[in-house]
């Protein structure tokens, strides 16, 4: 599973070795008990990843392969390609901008997806120094 966890300031993305259904079935168990309140809804998540990262033909080949969807990229400009994924929104209320989304797909895809994340996330901090 992929988790994106969205601050008012950035946000983080992450593999979870648990299944989406046992992830859900924790965060529901742990708002009961604090007395939180939870909104869980479909939804999308879209983040950039720069064209010329290595291994990003390799994910447009694994996006045509997957045949549910799960994953679209779009070329936004010369330099990035939006990735969106669809899957689920996780907060305390649906019109709530800090939260989680989480999706799953083949563990093939979630793990490359992943690294080429750190990969963008290490090249920009370098960029920035």
């Amino acid at each position: 599973m992929l988790k994106l966890t969205y601050t008012e300031s950035s946000f983080d993305l992450e593999c979870v070795t648990l299944s989406l259904e046992e992830w859900v079935a924790q965060r529901v168990i742990l708002a009961l008990r604090v007395g939180q309140s939870l909104c869980i809804e479909p939804n999308t998540a879209s983040f950039l990843l720069p064209v010329d990262l290595p291994g990003v033909e390799l994910l447009r080949a694994e996006v045509k392969r997957d045949d549910r969807e799960i994953i679209a990229l779009c070329a936004c400009d010369a330099e990035y390609l939006e990735v969106t994924l669809r899957g689920s929104w996780l907060s305390d209320s649906s019109k709530d901008s800090v939260g989680v989304f989480f999706t799953a797909m083949s563990d093939r895809a979630e793990f490359f997806l992943h690294k080429l994340w750190q990969e963008a996330q290490s090249c920009a901090s370098v960029l920035s120094e």
